[in-house]
């Protein structure tokens, strides 16, 4: 069955539809990893969005009960140059197409995602529509242009209740703004005890879980869409040891006085190239952010940058110059990517276990 895929500058692509039937629009972005579709498709940053994959092949190790980075699928859609329909692994369940149709996600396959990439890198991201053959891309392109980018992924990602992953370690309060199992797991893994919480929970509310430290998820959109999660950070300050990952890391640069812009094409991919300013050291890093923090509007905060990204300079961790809070704007959970940065997660801990001693001192 043939489908397209329309541009709001009126660019349209004809393939073949796979996955769901649906039609479905959102904003188009593109992925840079060779592997990890099933982890990108399940990340919760991806909410709203219709993902480019840019490898040629996706779907070729199929879909299993293990690589889910969240509970279901968070693309509107996915667009691909070849999808596997007889893929080859030890742990598959069903194939990439079988899985997107049971999730209601459609996809446009064997159209040229290296144009399609080049349109964004050039024009930056654009709305888009994976339509029916027969519609008028004219018609549907207009229709883009006038509608409004949505606001609401977090509220649609982030639990709607308090959860707790029992641990021995020190207690740790996860925001969850779409939060990625790979952070779960690197906590767990770290024996933390960790208390989820929803996107709109208040300073108080955490509070009142006595926690060592405070954990800002990942998640989709502009973060300035949540003024109440600013307000929080803002509040909680100074008062536990923070730590920030992507979406997280332009809450506390708000919450700390900073900026955040808008990129014109953003950071997604599972290779891009960061350096470590307080050691020197170059880290391979799994991303997916459409903002970032902008360097101008540190002037007169107390915060500083620790990592800037390679290719772009552009900010990729921040520390806080007199309380206990840093953040990184990619993804040492990694999931997909490589883990050169999950000692981070160790920082964190030692970050708690150092205030906890001083907390103990002045007791």
């Amino acid at each position: 069955m043939k489908r397209q895929l329309v541009l709001e500058d009126g660019t349209a692509f004809t393939g073949e539809a796979f996955g769901s039937p649906d039609v479905s629009q959102g904003e188009v972005v593109f992925n840079t990893g060779m592997t990890g579709y099933q982890e990108i498709i399940t990340d919760p940053s991806y909410c709203g969005q219709i993902v480019t994959l840019t490898y040629p092949l996706i779907g070729n190790y199929g879909i299993n009960r293990s690589d889910n980075e969240s509970g279901r699928p968070s693309i509107s859609g996915l667009v691909a140059r070849e999808v596997s329909d007889a893929p080859c692994h030890w742990q598959k369940d069903k194939t990439l197409s079988e899985w997107l149709a049971e999730n209601n996600v459609p996809g446009i396959k064997g159209i040229d995602t290296r144009k399609l990439t080049k349109i964004i890198r050039e024009h930056g991201t654009l709305r888009g529509k994976i339509a029916a053959a027969d519609e008028n891309p004219e018609t549907v392109a207009a229709e883009l242009r006038d509608w409004p980018l949505p606001k609401d992924q977090i509220s649609r990602v982030s639990t709607k209740s308090v959860y707790v992953t029992p641990g021995s370690g020190p207690r740790v309060v996860l925001v969850d703004f779409g939060a990625k199992q790979g952070i779960l797991r690197e906590c767990i893994r770290r024996g933390l005890d960790v208390v989820v919480v929803p996107y709109n929970t208040s300073a108080e509310s955490i509070l009142k879980f006595h926690p060592d430290g405070l954990l800002l998820s990942n998640g989709p959109g502009d973060p300035k869409d949540v003024p109440e999660a600013i307000d929080m950070v803002r509040t909680i300050l100074g008062k536990v040891p923070l730590f920030g990952v992507c979406l997280g890391h332009q809450l506390f640069a708000l919450a700390s006085g900073a900026n955040t812009v808008k990129m014109r094409f953003g950071h997604r991919g599972v290779n891009h190239p960061v350096k470590d300013l307080r050691t020197g050291k170059f880290s391979i890093t799994s991303q997916n952010h459409g903002f970032t923090v902008e360097k101008a509007s540190l002037e007169g905060t107390e915060l500083e940058i620790t990592h800037l990204a390679i290719n772009d300079g552009t900010i990729e961790g921040l520390r806080h110059k007199r309380f206990p809070a840093f953040s990184v704007q990619f993804h040492p959970e990694a999931s997909p990517g490589p883990d050169d940065s999950q000692g981070l997660f160790d920082e964190f801990v030692t970050l708690i276990n150092a205030h906890r001693k001083e907390g103990a001192g002045l007791a």
